[in-house]
């Protein structure tokens, strides 16, 4: 995993924030654009920087840009690169072709005012109000419905904006000041400082939507024939009518036909996965019939203690980082006795074999290392059944 500087001139690369980066212990991969050097996606990509550079069209940039806002990767532009950026959402940007066209004020020092946004902002927060920037004339940004501008000045209204969660433009340079061009004023130092830190935070989640987002509308219909086996799964978790029931890291909702039909009408059934994409094919194909669909970390459910009865989870807990954190958490939401069954339409024996492996006394799905784990983050197993062609244990929520 790699935060990725696509540079536009040799020299364009931007050291203040290598710096940053280096400091929160990210590796650095840099592509030398102007060559048509680009990563072919974004796997194992954590960050996009996308350095300044000449006025030109890019549209393999701005694809991987497009494809960097679909699946939430961090983003950051830079001059130039925060153009591109906001061509990428959907805004747009010309340079002046006459004195009329460009803002008004010449190039070069000026002061920054920061928008009431930027108090809130994860990168700009406690930024001095009046900083000194230097600026630059005769471009134009306009920037898409969604953006939100983070600072101006008394020429150029957008200096800094934020798309979504994860995606910044900062037109001025950050690493320059008037008295030291090669040093970053301190908040400069502080918002670059605050963009490793949340590329660093992010980096699971990252990797998750970057895999995640572009198989998703392709998901369902390629393993559809697993249905069956989803429907089995659940009838076995034997939850009373009108409960409350969780799919975490639901995909594009599978369980949650058969969740519905176990806790009836009265019941309540909320699909939970942390890739936007998938909760979008999930309701593009009626899951909203079934239950609600919720953007949410798994590990950190936004739900009140003791609130579900029944959790299931597919695929899932062999692939978080910290099991038991995911473990605690799924107890601290469920009533007593509320039943929580892992699943996989795979035996964790065809899996290995799958890959070319083999099974692993290590692997966290193994009995002699799944009871523990449950027994201390609040679950009691009563049902661990490996088979031929699928896995799942049934563990009940601990008084």
């Amino acid at each position: 995993m790699a935060v990725v500087i696509l540079q536009h001139t040799p020299e364009a690369r931007p050291h203040a924030l290598c710096a940053a980066v280096a400091a929160a212990g990210l590796d650095l991969r840099a592509y030398r654009a102007w060559t048509g050097d680009l990563p072919d996606d974004l796997a194992g990509v954590d960050a996009l920087v996308v350095a300044d550079g000449p006025k030109v069209t890019r549209s393999a940039e701005l694809a991987l840009l497009r494809g960097a806002l679909a699946a939430e990767v961090p983003v950051l532009g830079l001059g130039e690169g925060a153009q591109l950026l906001a061509v990428a959402a959907g805004g747009a940007a010309r340079s002046a072709s006459s004195p009329s066209d460009a803002p008004s004020g010449p190039s070069g020092w000026g002061p920054l005012g920061l928008t009431p946004a930027a108090g809130s902002d994860p990168l700009f927060a406690s930024t001095p109000a009046r900083s000194q920037v230097l600026h630059r004339d005769g471009d134009c940004v306009e920037l898409p419905a969604q953006a939100v501008v983070l600072a101006s000045d008394e020429h150029h209204p957008v200096q800094a904006f934020r798309i979504g969660a994860s995606a910044w433009g900062v037109r001025f340079p950050l690493g320059e000041s008037n008295t030291a061009p090669a040093l970053p004023e301190p908040w400069q130092e502080r918002v670059l400082a605050r963009f490793a830190a949340l590329v660093a935070a992010r980096a699971e989640h990252t990797a998750t939507r970057a895999f995640f987002t572009r198989r998703a509308g392709a998901w369902e219909d390629r393993f559809a024939y697993q249905t069956p086996a989803y429907e089995a799964a659940v009838a076995r978790m034997e939850l009373p009518r009108g409960a409350a029931a969780l799919d975490l890291g639901c995909g594009t909702g599978r369980a949650m036909p058969a969740l519905r039909a176990q806790v009836g009408a009265e019941g309540t059934v909320l699909g939970v996965d942390v890739t936007h994409a998938m909760l979008t094919a999930a309701a593009g194909i009626g899951r909203v019939d079934c239950g609600q669909l919720l953007l949410a970390d798994c590990a950190r459910l936004p739900l009140p203690t003791a609130s579900v009865h029944g959790i299931f989870a597919a695929g899932l807990l062999d692939h978080l980082p910290h099991p038991r954190t995911a473990l605690r958490e799924w107890a601290r939401v469920s009533a007593d006795d509320g039943v929580l069954l892992l699943f996989h339409p795979s035996g964790r024996a065809e899996r290995a074999a799958r890959h070319g492996r083999p099974l692993s006394a290590d692997d966290p799905l193994a009995e002699p290392n799944l009871r523990p784990v449950l027994h201390t983050t609040g679950w009691r197993l009563t049902v661990y059944d490996d088979a031929e062609h699928h896995f799942l244990a049934r563990a009940v929520r601990a008084r």
